[in-house]
């Protein structure tokens, strides 16, 4: 997932109705409780969700988008829900995005004064060394104009550390939080975000002349030929490391704004312009840069050994089927999924195989419930979530349409349907991590309150009960959301997400909380099963 935003919310007991829709909740489909006890039993007792989980975690591994192991998981999910009965299994294209690239060795250590092992991982995209490197370790402390020219002829062929120390504290507090009776309250009383007042757009100077130091010790390195950059993780810590993309040296225009973008280190352009990059845990990194602030020279061991693949640039996404039944809303669909790429330090469990055996397990329930949906049930797996919501936003295009940019700066856009616009009833995502379903973010659609209250209300037991009109950002409902199509995310528990395993080297298979996950799957399976059954489509906005 990417880094997301939770605005505000409300708890749904606190929430007052006002908008004439809210009561009109006589026709609100309800599924017979027979139907939701089959559901409850099949997934609760029965679950293959933690089979579908380990196979995607610990025998496919991390899926970076457009890598072997992600066109493998692609292949995978997509044969299994063929063989538990879903229709049309198949991968649809999107893109062109770029080129894969897959891990072929690696390690790291200090040498000397002493060896010990560095806890590290290379950057996605990162270039390999030529062979295994020792080299000298330098720490390059500069920000202005005088402090580079302190370094100038002194970085070729060294190991380059470039990022500041990061203090850690004591967590006396635990990383694990579950959401409780206070903290759903604390997020009541949200305002419609389709109302709330807006300030003025400016651009963010600050995250721009990041950019333009970061860009401008690139380039420095490149210039200077040093052999490889090493960064601190931005977060974690008892060996815990988050680690994203590789940097790219970046040609810098001579009016940059907010909305500059350069290259992307997944371009085959890109390979020219970058050094081979790795993140440290933050012990071993400030650790390293005490050692040369003491004066002690310090030589670091590298093997780093990676490879591009240029073969196939386009992305996939997997998509497969429960076909409908009703003879005039068979064509009507209900979409659920999450993304199934994921960072490549681990094994992407948390963020997000959990979202994506959610939604597909919530499928192989309504089929072996023996249910008969009235509208087309579709699954979908994305890829190229992490760099931008990629797979959803080309797929909506495709399906569904896409906004058109204002004519007229400050003016609303033109959302341009295609013939399939009206036949979407409703998307469910999820990702946002492996904790329980506590509700449900309604993304300022004060229309579907009454419809989603009704259907919580049989698994209030299971800690689900919590309706918030605040948006959600950062994962691939927003796609559907952008151009008026009812999408939307669960509110989760956030268990260790942001503490450890979001884009960590710690997002493994035993972060994963079982019953969560067997929790989240029923309650999926319900509202999607509910939404092909209601005679009208879920209301937009």
């Amino acid at each position: 997932m990417l880094k997301r935003k939770i605005l505000s919310a409300f708890v749904l007991c606190a929430f007052l109705f006002s908008s004439s829709a809210f009561a009109q909740t006589a026709k609100i489909y309800e599924a017979p409780k027979e139907v939701i006890d089959k559901i409850k039993d099949e997934g609760m007792n029965r679950s293959q969700v933690m089979n579908t989980l380990s196979y995607l975690t610990d025998v496919i591994g991390g899926r970076l988008t457009n890598s072997p192991s992600m066109k493998r998981a692609n292949e995978w999910t997509r044969d299994t829900m063929a063989k538990w009965g879903m229709q049309n299994a198949s991968l649809v294209s999107w893109g062109p995005f770029g080129r894969g690239w897959s891990l072929k060795r690696f390690s790291a250590q200090v040498s000397s004064p002493q060896t010990f092992p560095l806890i590290a991982y290379p950057k996605a995209w990162s270039p390999g060394l030529k062979q295994v490197t020792t080299a000298d370790v330098v720490y390059l402390d500069a920000e202005t104009d005088a402090d580079f020219e302190k370094y100038k002829g002194q970085l070729k062929g060294k190991i380059v550390l470039v990022s500041g120390m990061r203090e850690l504290k004591a967590d006396f507090d635990g990383m694990a939080f579950r959401h409780d009776a206070d903290s759903l309250l604390s997020l009541a009383n949200a305002e419609n975000p389709l109302f709330m007042e807006r300030p003025q757009q400016q651009p963010n100077q600050q995250r721009m002349q990041r950019f333009l130091q970061a860009a401008k010790k690139m380039n420095f390195l490149m210039t200077e030929g040093a052999a490889m950059i090493v960064d601190n993780s931005f977060e974690g810590s008892g060996g815990t490391l988050f680690v994203g993309g590789a940097s790219v040296a970046q040609e810098i225009p001579a009016n940059p704004t907010a909305g500059f973008r350069g290259i992307s280190a997944y371009q085959k352009e890109a390979e020219s312009k970058m050094i081979p990059q790795m993140t440290l845990a933050t012990e071993d990194y400030n650790r390293l840069v005490r050692m040369i602030k003491l004066g002690e020279k310090v030589q670091m061991t590298v093997d780093l050994q990676v490879q591009y693949h240029d073969e196939d640039l386009m992305g996939y996404n997997t998509v497969a089927e429960i076909p409908g039944t009703d003879p005039t809303l068979k064509e009507e669909l209900v979409m659920l999924g999450g993304h199934l790429d994921s960072w490549h330090s681990s094994t992407g469990a948390t963020d997000n195989a959990a979202g994506c055996a959610v939604s597909m397990e919530a499928a192989r329930i309504l089929i072996a419930s023996g249910l008969k949906p009235r509208r087309t049930i579709r699954v979908a797996l994305w890829s190229g979530e992490e760099q931008g919501l990629n797979g959803s936003r080309e797929y909506v295009k495709q399906v569904f349409g896409e906004m058109k940019p204002p004519v007229t700066q400050g003016q609303p856009g033109e959302i341009v349907k295609t013939a399939n616009y009206d036949k979407l009833s409703a998307y469910y995502n999820l990702d946002n991590g492996t904790g329980k379903i506590r509700g449900v973010y309604l993304q300022g659609n004060s229309a579907v309150a009454p419809i989603f209250r009704k259907w919580l209300m049989p698994f209030a037991d299971m800690g689900a009960s919590t309706l918030t009109l605040a948006n959600t950002g950062g994962t691939d409902h927003l796609s559907f959301d952008r151009i008026g199509l009812p999408g939307f995310q669960f509110i989760q528990d956030e268990i260790e997400y942001d503490a450890r395993t979001h884009h960590s080297n710690q997002d493994n298979y035993d972060r994963l909380q079982v019953d969560d996950m067997k929790q989240a799957s029923v309650i999926m399976a319900a509202f999607v099963y509910q939404t092909a059954m209601m005679d009208g489509k879920i209301p937009r906005k």
